[in-house]
């Protein structure tokens, strides 16, 4: 199968040598993360898509030095809602509404057992919520851009509180959850390229109930 071809030919590059991705290919990688699944279809998250070397190159301090932040085409940046609103709830079940042109009875019901219960969450219980979601998109982007044979990293060490305030995200209702390079691996500086790609034994990691 081609996709389980190019899903073995991806890992996560070390080292990027700056070279740009085509803007078809990106945009085909933000149309797969727009079409993950998430819980309700509520979407809770947003996706920065930086080119900016000079933002990029504040980001990169608080990354842990990594190279391929700076050195990446693209960096994509996961900032899942701070916590659900009556207003955000409401925002997407009036825009399926509108696609849609017509409202349902049980669609509406379900909207309001959600606002009778998001809301009054705990803000931070909200937050990690809506983070699990951005990681389904997450998923998304890196099996899209393996297809379109774009190297991908993703990212989780970094000072999510310190990128909040470059990007301004709280002011947005936002937190950073994770990160995404895209670019084409530096394979003469790649430590990590020749290495054969090791996953457990399918018998450690699936179990089957019949």
């Amino acid at each position: 199968m081609e996709l389980l071809n190019k899903l073995n030919w991806r890992y996560a590059a070390k080292a990027m040598n700056g070279e740009k991705v085509p803007q078809a290919k990106v945009d085909n990688i933000i149309e797969a993360i727009s079409l993950a699944p998430t819980s309700s279809g509520l979407q809770p998250f947003e996706v920065y898509v930086i080119t900016n070397q000079e933002v990029k190159e504040k980001i990169k301090p608080i990354a842990w030095n990594q190279s391929v932040v700076t050195d990446c085409s693209h960096l994509l940046v996961f900032a899942a809602w701070d916590t659900y609103t009556a207003d955000r709830i409401n925002k997407m079940f009036d825009l399926t509404n509108t696609i849609r042109g017509f409202k349902n009875e049980g669609w509406e019901n379900y909207r309001q057992m959600l606002l009778g219960s998001y809301p009054q969450k705990e803000a931070e219980e909200n937050f990690n919520h809506a983070a699990k979601q951005a990681y389904i998109a997450l998923g998304n982007a890196m099996v899209a851009a393996a297809f379109e044979e774009v190297d991908s990293t993703p990212m989780e060490g970094f000072d999510a509180t310190a990128l909040d305030e470059i990007l301004g995200l709280k002011e947005k209702g936002l937190k950073s959850c994770v990160m995404l390079t895209l670019g084409y691996r530096a394979a003469d500086n790649d430590w990590l390229v020749k290495l054969k790609k090791v996953r457990k034994p399918k018998s450690d990691l699936i179990t089957e109930i019949a």
